[in-house]
């Protein structure tokens, strides 16, 4: 009679195959968390194009609201005083410096992204332009 316990024909894992499932399984993990690095900088670099684009419309927004009012368009320190509160695009946005020169620029940031930019003056023809 065989007991529960000293049967022949038991299932189960060696060692080894244990072993073997956990390197696996390491190797799966490190190379997805490599991947997910990859993915968050790719994101972090998007959400800063998107950063600048958003700034281009918040400028042309503003020119072309001083070209349609009565007074017209006058000249890009006045069009500047008016974009100044809208060069804070969210709290994960930061300039160096603090507040963006209306002609260096600046360099703008988002979590582990940054590039420095540009502004071109606005004109009585084009508004102005980040880049």
């Amino acid at each position: 009679m065989c007991k529960k316990w000293h049967c022949l024909n038991q299932k189960g894992f060696t060692l080894i195959e244990m072993i073997s499932v956990l390197i696996i399984m390491g190797v799966v993990a490190s190379v997805s968390i490599q991947k997910l690095d990859v993915i968050s900088d790719n994101a972090h670099e998007q959400a800063l194009i998107t950063g600048i684009k958003e700034l281009n419309v918040r400028e042309m927004l503003i020119w072309s609201n001083m070209k349609i009012s009565n007074d017209g368009y006058s000249d890009d320190e006045t069009l500047w005083t008016l974009m100044q509160n809208k060069t804070n695009l969210g709290t994960d946005y930061d300039w160096s410096p603090e507040v963006p020169d209306r002609l260096t620029g600046g360099t703008l940031s988002f979590k582990t992204a940054s590039r420095s930019l540009n502004r071109q003056e606005s004109t009585t023809l084009l508004p102005g332009r980040w880049h």
